[in-house]
């Protein structure tokens, strides 16, 4: 019954603000990327691969529950996955610490990655959360060290990476698993170096001003399209992917298995260099000169 009211005050929030910001589609679309009823990665990797088996711990210091990491199959090939999860209710989102893991939670991620690396095995990471845990015990193992780590090592496996920003994806937290070949994002998901109340707080030094940060941050799906950042969309229904998770699911399946065919081919030198190539050309703008 508690868990039941949760979801309730959750929707009530969530459908306020969204018709408060409804000549704001960029704030629109960031409610609706943290609807508590919306498909977490576990949802993802339950539907869409089978015999997942969890892997736990980064050999350094603990397991980070917020990180779901481990090997399945995709469609009889092998893969290995990573994703940030969230929780469902009060008791899992704390297990979870709200989807924003901790130093430990990169580096569990980076050892499965190094992993499939070793057995050619290609990587499906999926995003999601409002950014890196920010809390002192996090800063005092190393959190922004972990996160620069992932960056460099990520950019320089020999596997094909593929990732999906399934609902937030928020600053450094997000891009730590996320220097992919492919990069794409449903409809209503965000994908930001920081959060709206953030950006708001610093600029304007009021966080009530997030959905005018939003619109000037150029966070959505469609925006990051236009500027080459991301290589796809998948589409939701109208409302969002919570009112009906099987149409997204399937979608994220079609783009992965596109995805996976299209990088097949290429040896791990193409791989590297491709994925190179794709992050060194983002931010280059040309503009023309007026006489």
């Amino acid at each position: 019954m508690a868990e039941e009211q949760e979801a309730e005050n959750g929707d009530v929030a969530v459908n306020t603000q969204t018709e408060a910001a409804d000549d704001n589609p960029s704030w629109s679309r960031v409610q609706l990327a943290r609807h508590p009823k919306r498909p977490h990665s576990r949802d993802y990797i339950e539907s869409i691969f089978t015999n997942f088996e969890e892997l736990h711990g980064d050999r350094f210091f603990g397991d980070d529950h917020s990180i779901l990491a481990g090997m399945a199959f995709f469609e009889e090939k092998p893969v290995m996955i990573v994703g940030q999860q969230k929780g469902r209710d009060t008791k899992e989102k704390l297990l979870r610490n709200f989807g924003m893991p901790k130093p430990e939670g990169y580096r569990k991620a980076l050892r499965v990655m190094q992993l499939a690396a070793k057995f050619r095995r290609p990587i499906v990471t999926f995003i999601d959360t409002p950014g890196a845990y920010p809390g002192i015990d996090a800063e005092e193992r190393g959190q922004a060290e972990a996160i620069a780590y992932n960056l460099r090592e990520m950019s320089r496996l020999p596997s094909p990476i593929i990732s999906f920003v399934i609902g937030e994806g928020g600053s450094g937290g997000a891009l730590g698993i996320g220097v992919a070949n492919r990069v794409y994002m449903l409809e209503n998901a965000y994908y930001s170096v920081i959060t709206p109340e953030s950006c708001a707080a610093i600029i304007w030094r009021d966080a009530t001003k997030a959905p005018l940060a939003a619109a000037a941050l150029r966070m959505t799906a469609a925006d990051l399209l236009e500027m080459k950042l991301i290589d796809g969309i998948i589409p939701e229904v109208p409302g969002g992917a919570h009112l009906e998770s099987e149409a997204a699911i399937a979608g994220l399946r079609s783009t992965l298995r596109d995805a996976l065919a299209e990088l097949a081919p290429l040896s791990s030198e193409e791989i590297i260099e491709e994925r190179y190539n794709k992050f060194r050309n983002m931010g280059s703008f040309f503009t023309e000169v007026l006489p």
